[in-house]
């Protein structure tokens, strides 16, 4: 029968580590994944969450191996209430009232479980405050409470978080075998794999349930035909543009209110109104990550367009991952050069900083396509300027 880890594609030492501990029953109480992005640490933890919360493992009769009880199945779709995901509520990390709220949560008891698992991305991000406020409930949390905590890397962590944790150090994976594996699991192309996960910013678990996804995909062909028609925009076209992807971004967040809102009527009859609190507070924030990461992958589409595009500019169109707009590519590398296309990639990346940091999206998204347009086709080298006229 196979089980949770699994599903941690390309890193198998951690999966054999995982596995281990949950079925020798030597779960620790605090854990650091480490690794890049992209190295599967988020799906590690729900995968180790759904292993450690089963009723039926380590100890039942599936031996932690189950992933078909309807615990298994909500905690796959990030939908188990004992299952808390948390990320930077700050503008330069996590607040220190964000981690006495949590501190004060790892208090209560579960809701429909044994145990309860507290997963908290980009603790690279946790600053000595902070910090000093987790200290103790890292070091002795409840009986009933395992924490994850993920970050970037080993060094980026501060000390005294990375003593209290057993670290697990997630692999790089690289680009050309991650194509293969999300491949492998999609039945995609290679071309097509290696699409998704630029779309994806690398993230080989967000690619596959990409290459699942209609809208996703639609998503993607609309951004590449906007930032092919840059050159010709006015601002008005380009406010147009952002507002229509903007809505395209947040198309599929309909189908997950839609569902918390089902499970909140199928549960309110049994449930006590502290822990519909709880589910409330945590369908909230499972709507801003999806928000996030939507508005995240225009980012990361725009990004990868901009390296092919960067690519015919050096005369290596075998680089280009986005073939399928290779037409628009060419257009554009035309028209401008190496420098105003590594200028314009700079202004992704501040665009992308400033999402993390709750700037208002329709801002982010209207100044992303100006800057874009200003950078390529406004801003140009003095070499390509001689060249036009």
């Amino acid at each position: 029968m196979s089980d949770a880890f699994e599903n941690i594609l390309g890193q198998p030492k951690v999966r054999e580590l995982l596995r281990a501990a949950v079925a020798q029953d030597r779960v620790s109480h605090a854990y650091l994944f480490t690794g890049p992005a992209g190295s599967n640490k988020t799906l590690a933890a729900y995968a180790f969450a759904q292993a450690v919360l089963c009723p039926k493992g380590p100890g039942g009769p599936c031996g932690g191996e189950c992933g078909a009880c309807d615990a298994c199945r909500r905690i796959m779709r990030r939908k188990h209430p004992d299952v808390r995901f948390f990320s930077p509520e700050g503008a330069s990390g996590y607040l220190v009232d964000q981690i006495r709220d949590i501190v004060a949560d790892t208090a209560l008891s579960p809701i429909q479980a044994a145990r309860k698992v507290y997963i908290l991305d980009r603790v690279d991000l946790l600053g000595v405050q902070a910090a000093n406020a987790f200290l103790k409930t890292l070091e002795e949390p409840p009986a009933d409470v395992v924490l994850v905590l993920l970050g970037r890397t080993r060094e980026s962590v501060l000390p005294t978080i990375v003593s209290r944790c057993q670290v697990v150090p997630f692999r790089f994976i690289p680009p050309a075998e991650a194509a293969g594996i999300i491949a492998q699991n999609s039945g995609a192309s290679p071309e097509l794999s290696r699409v998704a996960l630029a779309a994806c910013d690398g993230s080989i678990t967000r690619a596959v349930e990409f290459l699942r996804s209609n809208e996703r995909r639609a998503f993607r062909t609309r951004v590449l035909e906007v930032l092919a028609c840059l050159r010709s925009a006015d601002d008005w076209d380009l406010l147009g543009f952002a507002g229509e992807l903007l809505t395209l971004a947040k198309a599929p967040l309909d189908v997950v209110r839609a569902e918390q809102e089902q499970e909140l009527a199928d549960n309110a009859d049994f449930l006590a109104k502290s822990a519909i609190r709880q589910i409330e507070a945590r369908n909230k924030r499972q709507l801003t990550a999806k928000t996030l990461e939507s508005l995240r992958q225009l980012a990361a589409i725009a990004r990868s367009w901009l390296r092919d595009v960067a690519a015919v500019c050096a005369e290596a169109p075998e680089l280009v991952i986005n073939t399928d707009a290779l037409a628009g590519i060419r257009e554009a590398a035309a028209s401008t050069d190496e420098a105003c296309v590594a200028a314009a990639l700079a202004a992704v990346r501040r665009c992308d900083e400033a999402i993390s940091y709750n700037v208002s999206p329709e801002t982010c998204v209207d100044a992303l396509l100006i800057e874009v347009r200003d950078l390529l086709y406004e801003a140009k080298s003095p070499a390509l300027a001689r060249g036009s006229r």
